[in-house]
Protein backbone atom coordinates (compact mmCIF):
# COMPACT_ATOMS: atom_id res chain seq x y z
CA UNK A 1 0.00 0.00 0.00
CA UNK A 2 1.24 3.29 -0.78
CA UNK A 3 2.05 5.79 2.44
CA UNK A 4 0.31 9.47 1.93
CA UNK A 5 3.05 11.93 1.75
CA UNK A 6 2.81 14.87 4.24
CA UNK A 7 3.87 17.97 5.11
CA UNK A 8 3.43 19.29 8.93
CA UNK A 9 3.64 23.35 10.02
CA UNK A 10 4.34 23.47 13.39
CA UNK A 11 3.51 27.00 15.57
CA UNK A 12 5.33 26.43 18.87
CA UNK A 13 4.56 28.46 21.83
CA UNK A 14 6.49 28.49 25.32
CA UNK A 15 3.72 25.60 26.02
CA UNK A 16 1.74 24.31 23.37
CA UNK A 17 1.40 23.62 19.68
CA UNK A 18 -0.74 24.37 16.81
CA UNK A 19 0.10 22.12 14.24
CA UNK A 20 -1.35 21.53 10.12
CA UNK A 21 -1.12 18.50 8.26
CA UNK A 22 -0.81 19.03 4.42
CA UNK A 23 -0.98 16.36 1.79
CA UNK A 24 1.05 16.09 -1.60
CA UNK A 25 -1.49 18.49 -2.74
CA UNK A 26 -0.87 21.08 -0.73
CA UNK A 27 -4.49 20.54 1.14
CA UNK A 28 -4.72 21.50 4.83
CA UNK A 29 -5.97 17.92 5.87
CA UNK A 30 -6.38 18.75 9.79
CA UNK A 31 -5.33 20.85 12.72
CA UNK A 32 -4.63 21.07 16.22
CA UNK A 33 -4.68 24.03 18.48
CA UNK A 34 -3.42 22.65 21.80
CA UNK A 35 -0.81 19.98 21.62
CA UNK A 36 1.72 19.73 24.99
CA UNK A 37 5.43 18.44 23.60
CA UNK A 38 4.90 15.10 24.14
CA UNK A 39 1.90 14.70 22.05
CA UNK A 40 3.42 17.03 19.41
CA UNK A 41 6.57 14.42 19.12
CA UNK A 42 3.81 11.22 19.29
CA UNK A 43 1.71 13.18 16.52
CA UNK A 44 4.65 13.53 13.90
CA UNK A 45 6.19 10.14 14.59
CA UNK A 46 2.53 8.55 13.85
CA UNK A 47 2.22 10.93 10.40
CA UNK A 48 5.96 10.53 9.48
CA UNK A 49 6.28 13.50 7.59
CA UNK A 50 8.32 14.22 4.64
CA UNK A 51 8.87 17.25 5.25
CA UNK A 52 8.73 19.34 8.28
CA UNK A 53 8.82 23.46 9.31
CA UNK A 54 9.02 24.66 12.29
CA UNK A 55 8.38 28.34 14.36
CA UNK A 56 9.16 28.80 18.13
CA UNK A 57 9.15 31.81 20.69
CA UNK A 58 9.93 29.77 23.28
CA UNK A 59 12.23 26.57 22.25
CA UNK A 60 15.89 26.39 21.09
CA UNK A 61 16.38 24.80 17.84
CA UNK A 62 18.84 22.39 18.80
CA UNK A 63 16.65 21.30 21.92
CA UNK A 64 13.69 20.78 19.08
CA UNK A 65 15.57 18.99 16.37
CA UNK A 66 16.42 17.12 19.08
CA UNK A 67 12.82 15.86 19.37
CA UNK A 68 13.08 14.84 15.93
CA UNK A 69 16.01 12.93 15.27
CA UNK A 70 13.87 9.79 14.75
CA UNK A 71 12.83 11.76 12.12
CA UNK A 72 14.56 10.75 7.91
CA UNK A 73 12.07 14.37 7.13
CA UNK A 74 13.53 17.91 5.62
CA UNK A 75 13.01 20.18 8.10
CA UNK A 76 13.09 24.07 8.03
CA UNK A 77 13.65 25.92 11.62
CA UNK A 78 12.10 29.65 10.60
CA UNK A 79 14.45 32.33 11.33
CA UNK A 80 15.26 35.65 10.47
CA UNK A 81 17.61 34.32 8.56
CA UNK A 82 15.41 31.76 6.55
CA UNK A 83 14.60 32.62 2.69
CA UNK A 84 10.82 33.93 2.42
CA UNK A 85 8.81 34.52 -0.43
CA UNK A 86 8.50 38.14 0.79
CA UNK A 87 10.92 41.39 0.65
CA UNK A 88 10.74 42.31 4.31
CA UNK A 89 10.89 46.42 4.24
CA UNK A 90 11.26 46.44 7.53
CA UNK A 91 14.20 48.76 9.94
CA UNK A 92 15.08 45.81 12.01
CA UNK A 93 14.32 42.63 10.28
CA UNK A 94 16.02 40.40 12.87
CA UNK A 95 13.76 40.96 15.68
CA UNK A 96 10.81 40.70 13.42
CA UNK A 97 8.32 37.55 14.45
CA UNK A 98 8.30 34.72 12.94
CA UNK A 99 4.51 34.71 13.05
CA UNK A 100 3.98 37.80 11.56
CA UNK A 101 6.47 37.05 8.59
CA UNK A 102 4.32 33.50 8.37
CA UNK A 103 1.02 35.30 8.46
CA UNK A 104 1.98 37.71 5.78
CA UNK A 105 3.16 35.10 4.01
CA UNK A 106 -0.35 33.09 4.29
CA UNK A 107 -1.81 36.37 3.32
CA UNK A 108 -0.04 36.04 0.07
CA UNK A 109 -1.07 33.05 -0.90
CA UNK A 110 -4.59 33.56 -0.19
CA UNK A 111 -4.99 37.02 -1.89
CA UNK A 112 -2.14 37.08 -4.50
CA UNK A 113 -3.54 39.88 -6.29
CA UNK A 114 -4.13 42.15 -3.42
CA UNK A 115 -2.94 44.17 -0.78
CA UNK A 116 -3.73 43.00 2.56
CA UNK A 117 -3.56 44.22 6.31
CA UNK A 118 -3.24 41.52 8.76
CA UNK A 119 -4.37 41.80 12.18
CA UNK A 120 -3.39 38.69 14.31
CA UNK A 121 -5.23 38.41 17.45
CA UNK A 122 -3.30 36.55 19.94
CA UNK A 123 -1.34 37.51 23.26
CA UNK A 124 -0.29 40.66 21.01
CA UNK A 125 -2.72 42.27 18.91
CA UNK A 126 -0.47 42.87 15.37
CA UNK A 127 -1.30 44.77 12.22
CA UNK A 128 0.75 44.35 9.36
CA UNK A 129 0.60 45.41 5.84
CA UNK A 130 1.73 43.80 3.17
CA UNK A 131 1.30 44.65 -0.64
CA UNK A 132 0.65 42.58 -3.66
CA UNK A 133 4.18 43.05 -4.69
CA UNK A 134 5.23 40.93 -1.56
CA UNK A 135 6.57 43.72 0.38
CA UNK A 136 6.58 43.59 3.92
CA UNK A 137 5.98 46.94 5.30
CA UNK A 138 5.77 46.61 8.97
CA UNK A 139 2.55 47.30 11.17
CA UNK A 140 2.45 47.99 14.75
CA UNK A 141 1.96 46.14 18.00
CA UNK A 142 -0.72 46.34 20.85
CA UNK A 143 -1.47 44.74 23.59
CA UNK A 144 -4.16 41.57 23.21
CA UNK A 145 -7.37 41.21 25.00
CA UNK A 146 -6.22 39.16 27.98
CA UNK A 147 -3.10 41.09 28.82
CA UNK A 148 -5.10 44.23 29.11
CA UNK A 149 -7.43 42.47 31.71
CA UNK A 150 -4.45 41.07 33.77
CA UNK A 151 -3.02 44.45 33.25
CA UNK A 152 -6.36 46.39 35.08
CA UNK A 153 -5.48 43.70 37.72
CA UNK A 154 -2.01 43.57 38.06
CA UNK A 155 -1.79 47.46 38.49
CA UNK A 156 -4.78 48.11 40.49
CA UNK A 157 -5.38 47.32 44.03
CA UNK A 158 -9.14 46.46 44.26
CA UNK A 159 -10.26 45.76 40.50
CA UNK A 160 -10.84 41.95 40.32
CA UNK A 161 -8.89 39.68 37.60
CA UNK A 162 -11.25 38.77 35.28
CA UNK A 163 -12.41 36.79 31.57
CA UNK A 164 -14.18 38.62 28.45
CA UNK A 165 -17.26 38.03 28.09
CA UNK A 166 -18.30 35.09 25.47
CA UNK A 167 -21.89 37.78 24.89
CA UNK A 168 -20.55 41.24 23.86
CA UNK A 169 -20.76 43.45 26.54
CA UNK A 170 -23.09 46.70 26.40
CA UNK A 171 -21.04 50.08 25.86
CA UNK A 172 -22.72 51.09 30.00
CA UNK A 173 -21.82 48.93 32.67
CA UNK A 174 -23.67 48.45 35.30
CA UNK A 175 -20.86 46.29 37.81
CA UNK A 176 -17.44 47.04 38.02
CA UNK A 177 -17.02 43.37 35.98
CA UNK A 178 -19.09 44.48 33.35
CA UNK A 179 -17.69 48.04 32.91
CA UNK A 180 -14.07 46.30 32.60
CA UNK A 181 -15.29 43.97 30.20
CA UNK A 182 -16.84 46.68 28.35
CA UNK A 183 -13.99 49.08 28.44
CA UNK A 184 -11.57 46.14 27.13
CA UNK A 185 -13.78 44.38 24.52
CA UNK A 186 -15.63 47.76 23.36
CA UNK A 187 -12.08 49.30 23.87
CA UNK A 188 -10.87 47.01 21.19
CA UNK A 189 -13.45 47.55 18.57
CA UNK A 190 -12.86 51.41 18.59
CA UNK A 191 -9.09 50.06 17.79
CA UNK A 192 -9.06 47.72 15.11
CA UNK A 193 -11.56 49.73 13.59
CA UNK A 194 -9.80 53.58 14.17
CA UNK A 195 -6.62 51.31 13.07
CA UNK A 196 -7.87 49.77 9.93
CA UNK A 197 -9.13 53.65 9.22
CA UNK A 198 -5.80 55.19 9.51
CA UNK A 199 -4.44 52.71 7.14
CA UNK A 200 -7.16 53.54 4.50
CA UNK A 201 -5.76 56.80 4.55
CA UNK A 202 -2.16 56.05 3.63
CA UNK A 203 -3.18 52.55 1.57
CA UNK A 204 -6.58 52.82 -0.01
CA UNK A 205 -6.50 49.51 -1.60
CA UNK A 206 -6.68 46.22 0.64
CA UNK A 207 -8.27 43.30 2.10
CA UNK A 208 -8.54 43.20 5.67
CA UNK A 209 -7.58 39.46 7.04
CA UNK A 210 -8.17 38.60 10.80
CA UNK A 211 -6.90 35.47 12.65
CA UNK A 212 -5.64 34.86 15.98
CA UNK A 213 -7.20 32.89 19.27
CA UNK A 214 -9.19 35.97 19.67
CA UNK A 215 -10.49 36.87 16.33
CA UNK A 216 -14.04 34.91 16.83
CA UNK A 217 -14.83 37.71 19.35
CA UNK A 218 -14.90 40.38 16.88
CA UNK A 219 -15.15 39.43 13.41
CA UNK A 220 -18.81 40.09 13.56
CA UNK A 221 -18.60 43.41 15.21
CA UNK A 222 -16.02 45.40 12.77
CA UNK A 223 -18.04 47.56 10.07
CA UNK A 224 -15.24 46.73 7.32
CA UNK A 225 -15.33 43.73 5.44
CA UNK A 226 -13.21 40.88 6.45
CA UNK A 227 -11.75 37.57 5.27
CA UNK A 228 -11.37 35.14 8.45
CA UNK A 229 -8.60 33.40 8.31
CA UNK A 230 -7.97 31.29 11.36
CA UNK A 231 -5.22 28.98 10.40
CA UNK A 232 -2.99 31.70 8.31
CA UNK A 233 -0.05 31.49 9.71
CA UNK A 234 -0.06 27.42 9.05
CA UNK A 235 -0.23 28.71 5.47
CA UNK A 236 2.20 30.99 5.38
CA UNK A 237 4.53 28.19 6.99
CA UNK A 238 3.74 26.13 4.22
CA UNK A 239 4.35 28.78 2.22
CA UNK A 240 7.60 28.99 3.30
CA UNK A 241 8.32 25.36 3.58
CA UNK A 242 7.55 25.13 0.23
CA UNK A 243 10.10 27.87 -0.68
CA UNK A 244 12.76 26.26 0.60
CA UNK A 245 12.97 23.16 -0.42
Amino acid sequence: MKLEKYAIAVDLGNTYAKTGLFNAAGILQETHASFTVAELINYVRAKQPERLIISSTGHSEEIVRSWFAFLPATIVWLTSQTPVPLTKLYDTPQTLGADRVAAAAGARGLFPDQNSLIIDMGTCITYDYVDKQDNFHGGLISPGLRMRFKAMHSFTQRLPLIEPSQEFPSLVGKSTTHAMQSGVMNGLIAELQGIIEQYRMIYPDFQVILCGGDAPLFESRLKEPIFAAPELVLWGLYRILNYNV
